[in-house]
């Protein structure tokens, strides 16, 4: 299994690139939130790679950052989802966007990428309950705090967009109680 590359970028056709190592070029599939983070072509690149063995090819799939990879893997184990839907949606939305679909079961967020209809989003949304989340809550940075996801269920709840909610929610002091959470957030909010 190849489980990592360091290599020459040879070449950048999204989604696919080129990678030189060591006189051997591998063509490695990549989602556009790697793509986009990407040295220029001649310098140096280290992936983080899956490799994918079917009856008719032999795969590559490349990511910036090992958090990127585990969550490409729990994606593909899910029934309907392979590897070109899992790039979709890693390249639709950050592990952080949707982790927090995931912990809130927003359905449409997932609806928006390319590719994902709406039986599937909420196949997604399911199967990745409680994993998901999981995984990221040990970086400790993209899990949402339950205070925070109801206070954010609210500002969603009152019609304000996910942007809007998530950008109130960063006003929010760490620890605030859900009503003085929201509270503030609506203070925020005004003033914006």
């Amino acid at each position: 299994m190849i489980g990592r590359l360091s290599g020459i970028l040879l070449e950048k056709n999204p989604p696919q690139l080129l990678v030189d190592c060591g006189g051997v070029g591998y063509e490695v599939d990549v989602p556009m939130s790697t793509f986009y983070n990407l040295p220029g072509v001649g310098e140096k690149v280290v992936l983080f790679t899956h490799q994918a063995i079917r009856e008719d090819a032999h795969l590559l799939f490349g990511f910036g950052n090992a958090e990127e990879r585990a969550v490409f893997r729990q994606l593909i184990k899910i029934t309907g989802v392979g590897a070109r839907t899992a790039l979709s949606i890693l390249s639709g939305m950050s592990i952080a966007d949707l982790a927090q679909a995931v912990t809130l079961q927003e359905s449409g967020r997932l609806i928006k990428v390319p590719g994902i209809g709406k039986k599937t989003a909420e196949r997604l949304l399911l199967e990745l309950k409680g994993k998901l989340g999981a995984d990221l809550g040990a970086g400790g940075a993209h899990a949402v705090p339950d205070s925070q996801s109801d206070i954010l269920n609210a500002l969603l709840a009152l019609g304000y967009s996910d942007k809007e909610a998530l950008l109130a929610l960063k006003t929010v002091p760490a620890g605030s109680g859900v009503s003085d959470g929201i509270k503030q957030a609506l203070k925020a909010l005004s003033k914006g």
